[in-house]
């Protein structure tokens, strides 16, 4: 039996959510929808009586204080008309994960009722004379995600909802041998394989060799193995580049440019060297203190956010989460980060090219999805930045990262051994996440949506949760012998690396499943969430079942490591798949990609000499780029674990900016970490080597404000990059690698993890039927650790106190090239701000001296907006005005005004010192650029003079404020 219980707004209670879907209706021009009613369902499937119905409805479904309930039975006979008024019924489709539904199908067992199948919907009416063309557009566009969800209009009429049906084995062999290079082609396009024709001919010759066809899970398994997001095949491959100047062949570039730096850096620092693992493992390691080591890891989810901003963002943390749980031998996550890149939110609905969210709904749905999983493991969210560019809009950029702490001695990277058993623990396969790493290694177009949406998933952070805390009793226990996390390709990928340098034998029927019906293929490839795979030693396995079972996870024995170099699948004792390692790892051929790169012509940006730059401050402070982006923060837990000390909101009303992030991982110790992040992609536009410098410079200058020693600063790359099958698209990106070798050398700070994410565009037809192409610009993300020896000697951007002198740090010169200045009035051209490698260093480590000597009350760097918005911000965080004065810069007589307010030159900060503090602080910093420019003041006022001598800002705290926290004061 099929029953349906129908929860409704109690009658004196807002219907908020029919009155959030009217409000975007009418944004939508939906103008014919006038009233929206709303409830929400559960469908549940078994044998239950009235009286059990009425009890699971009662006490675990609806609050009787707000809400009221329905109960009635469907079926597909019904004649029911029920209400005149139109109604919609939002489902997810077959497979999508529905975390509340198995919640409450857990909880309805608890209660010793029987239950087979439970599912959620959500649904709403609309007023009876709504137009039925405006009722589809709301469907679509407001109410559902037809990645994930459809929508039944009327009364549901169904007798089951029972998922998945018996699977009957066959084997699927497909007969590669007799293909032409078209129907290769055909075939790694149709079959989501993604492999270019060189890597189809190339498989096809190893099993011309071997005297057969390969089955479908062979070939998925090359594929998964071959595709970019796993192999970084065109970044760790053979590039002939050339810019004009330099005319470089590399075997691996990332070898030869980001590795290169670190294994320089780890060589002079000699016995000093702090780095334990890097890039040999889920995650980059470094030294903490006597008893713990820190591991950092930064992954992007771009594509699967793109179709579901919920479910990609969801999986995207819980899946960078698991990178450190599968460092060593399991890092414990104590804070994550994030970074977004959306298009802006105020595009019309009907801008929008087919396929392609519209940018307020990825915005509110990829922080929703960050927020709950974040939130639910009880992992705080300390960092982060948004973005926003027109060229994100059918492709927007989710950067999440986590740090974990390791024992020391259980950072380094373990290999399984032949004969330990091969164990899934955690989640259950489903279909979900099915050609996830193979689509992530494709560009997106206006048929992405419906095509791939087996590559969404659908994440439990419970699920994780409980998966975690297991595997790190497990290790303490010193029950398994090797970890790493189930990500993109799925077990392929994770049984596949681990056992590379042995052999593999996998019993894939041995696998749980969400449902039945899934073929041996898709329970190899699924990227089905919450799960890691370990390496047991079969004399622990027992400890290990028993240590899992206690804690309601599920763990199962699903193969065994092996002696044989090969990996060999299994189904019901039937080989279905056989592979050699080495071709497996080893087989894709060399091929040398082109890289051509060109700076763009210079062309000078002249800014208008103006009596008054208020207006431009105001405007740069509400721009998208700069402007408070608290309605995101505070919907992240910062507090849980305890340990956040400097956040991301900080000031006397905790409303300002704060530079980096500063939490305490060990609560016995006044020691920290800190975490920061650089970027800016529109200095990508006019030259992506001074961008890749700036955001490097950028990510360590938010750590020394805050008081990170610049002596022990790790740095991680996130490259987001559009299809580098162009050659001047690529050579954009290895000007940008060669540049974060550079810099790297220069601070000493070595690279220790890092990932690419490529092919980020979205292709659509236009009104005439051309094809247009949006690629995004280039988006080079640098993550910094490092750490504080005493948190309590941690600073804040924050003014503190009236009479407090105002000196500005570093060398301000005429780089408004690719700067909010530029963009708020629309200025093309321009010099972009470079980084002066010789007196960066040493001004970081003159600046974090004067801060360990707490010779500094307040710190913030320089960077969106430069000089105007940097004194705005620490004036309204602290409440208190500032008089300054830039023309006493030793470099103003050569600069505009505008120069002196809004330049981004990098390696600056302005920083506040008590007047009898001043002379210690000068000897910090001898012959480098220290200059007084103003003082800190009671009113709350901030002027600053121009070159003309009066004073060309003049605006109080409260219009600063305003303009700067309004852009996205969402509801």
């Amino acid at each position: 039996m099929l029953c349906e219980v129908e929860i409704k707004p109690a009658e004196n209670q807002i219907d908020r959510e029919g009155a959030r879907i009217l409000k975007e209706c009418q944004v939508l021009g939906a103008n014919s929808i006038r009233s929206v009613q709303t409830a929400h369902s559960f469908l549940l499937e078994g044998n239950l009586d009235q009286a059990g119905l009425e009890q699971i409805a009662r006490n675990l479904l609806a609050d009787p204080v707000v809400e009221t309930f329905e109960i009635r039975t469907l079926s597909s006979e019904s004649t029911e008309s029920g209400s005149s008024e139109p109604l919609l019924n939002v489902m997810f489709k077959p497979g999508v994960t529905d975390n509340v539904a198995n919640s409450a199908r857990d909880a309805i067992a608890d209660l010793g009722l029987a239950i087979e199948n439970v599912a959620t919907c959500r649904k709403y009416w609309v007023n009876s004379d709504a137009d039925s063309d405006e009722i589809d557009r709301m469907a679509s566009k407001v109410l559902s995600n037809d990645a994930i969800e459809y929508v039944v209009r009327g009364p549901l009429l169904m007798d089951s909802i029972r998922l998945g049906s018996e699977y009957t084995f066959e084997l699927v062999t497909v007969p590669i041998r007799d293909m032409n290079d078209s129907q290769l082609e055909t075939l790694s396009r149709e079959g989501q394989l993604y492999l270019n024709l060189a890597e189809m001919r190339t498989i096809k010759d190893y099993y011309v060799k071997q005297e057969k066809d390969p089955t479908d899970v062979e070939l998925e398994s090359v594929a998964q193995t071959w595709s970019e997001h796993c192999s970084h095949k065109t970044l760790a491959g053979r590039i002939h580049f050339r810019d004009g100047e330099r005319d470089i062949h590399f075997e691996n570039m990332l070898k030869e440019t980001i590795f290169a730096a670190t294994t320089e850096i780890r060589k002079s620092l000699g016995e000093k060297d702090w780095c334990v693992s890097v890039f040999a493992d889920n995650a980059g390691v470094i030294t903490f203190d006597d008893k713990q080591d820190v591991c950092f890891k930064v992954e992007t989810h771009n594509h699967p956010s793109a179709l579901e901003p919920y479910g990609g963002a969801n999986t995207g943390l819980g899946g960078v989460i698991r990178d450190p749980l599968g460092t060593g031998l399991g890092g414990k996550p104590v804070c994550n980060t994030d970074v977004f890149c959306f298009a802006p939110p105020d595009i019309s609905y009907d801008e929008l090219p087919a396929g392609v969210l519209h940018p307020k709904a990825v915005a509110t749905g990829v922080v929703s999805g960050v927020r709950d999983y974040g939130n639910r493991m009880g992992i705080p969210t300390v960092n982060g930045a948004v973005y926003f560019d027109e060229r994100y809009l059918g492709n927007p950029l989710v950067y999440c990262g986590n740090v974990a702490m390791l024992p020391v001695g259980k950072s380094a990277k373990q290999q399984a051994q032949p004969g330990h058993y091969i164990v899934a623990v955690g989640g259950r396969t489903g279909r979900d996440g099915i050609h996830g790493a193979t689509f992530s290694s494709a560009e997106l177009t206006s048929e992405s949506e419906s095509l791939s949406g087996g590559a969404v998933q659908i994440g439990n952070a419970i699920t994780e949760k409980m998966t975690m805390d297991v595997i790190l009793e497990a290790r303490d226990q010193e029950l398994f012998s090797a970890i790493t996390d189930c990500g993109a390709g799925g077990f392929s990928s994770a049984v596949g690396e681990m056992g590379e340098k042995t052999g593999a034998e996998v019993w894939l029927d041995k696998c749980p499943l969400k449902y039945a019906g899934l073929s041996y293929t898709e329970i190899w490839i699924s990227e089905a969430q919450e799960r890691m795979v370990l390496a047991v030693p079969p004399e622990n396995w027992e400890a290990f079942e028993k240590l899992c079972a206690g804690e309601g996870v599920e763990a199962s024995v699903i193969g065994q490591f092996t002696d044989t170099q090969h990996l060999v699948l299994k189904y019901q004792d039937q080989i279905v798949g056989d592979l050699e390692m080495e071709f497996l790892h080893d087989g894709r051929p060399p091929i040398v990609r082109d890289a051509v790169y060109k700076t763009p012509e210079f062309t000078p940006l002249i800014p208008t000499q103006k009596d008054d730059y208020n207006k431009d401050l105001t405007s740069i402070l509400s721009s998208l780029n700069v402007c408070s982006k608290e309605w995101i923060i505070r919907q992240y837990d910062q507090e849980v674990q305890a340990g956040s000390v400097v956040k991301p909101l900080v000031g006397v009303q905790n409303d300002g900016p704060s530079d980096a992030a500063v939490v305490r991982p060990d609560l016995t110790s006044t020691r920290g970490l800190v975490i920061s992040c650089g970027m800016n992609p529109r200095y990508g536009d006019l030259s992506t080597h001074w961008m890749a410098a700036s955001a490097i410079d950028e990510a360590i200058r938010n750590c020394v404000a805050v008081g990170a020693n610049p002596n022990k600063i790790a740095i991680l790359d996130n490259f987001c990059w559009g299809n580098t099958d162009r050659p001047e698209t690529l050579g954009s990106l290895v000007a940008a690698a060669l540049a974060c070798q550079e810099f790297s050398i220069a601070y000493g700070s070595p690279f220790i993890s890092g990932k690419d994410s490529l092919y980020n565009e979205f292709s659509y037809e236009n009104e005439k039927g051309e094809k247009e192409t949006v690629a995004i610009p280039p988006s080079l993300l640098i993550s910094a650790i490092g750490q504080i020896p005493d948190v309590s000697r941690a600073i804040t951007m924050d003014l503190k106190s009236p009479g407090n002198r105002i000196f500005l740090v570093g060398a301000t010169r005429d780089e408004l090239g690719g700067s909010h200045y530029a963009l708020v009035n629309n200025l093309e051209g321009g010099e972009v701000p470079q980084v002066d490698k010789e007196d960066a260093p040493l001004i970081f480590n003159a600046l974090h001296s004067a801060i360990q000597q707490q010779l500094v009350r307040s710190c913030h760097d320089l960077s969106e907006g430069g000089l105007a918005v940097a004194a705005a911000e620490m004036a309204f965080a602290g409440g208190y005005g500032m008089k300054l004065d830039p023309t006493r810069l030793p470099e103003a007589l050569e600069l505009s005004t505008a120069s002196l307010l809004f330049s981004e030159s990098n390696t600056r900060f302005l920083i506040e010192v008590a007047p009898d503090k001043i002379a210690a602080l000068q000897l910090c910093f001898g012959e480098l650029p220290l200059v007084e420019i103003g003082e800190v003041i009671g009113n709350r006022q901030l002027t600053i003079k121009g070159t003309s001598g009066s004073n060309v800002i003049n605006l109080g705290l409260d219009e600063l404020k305003s303009a700067w926290k309004n852009p996205l004061a969402w509801d």
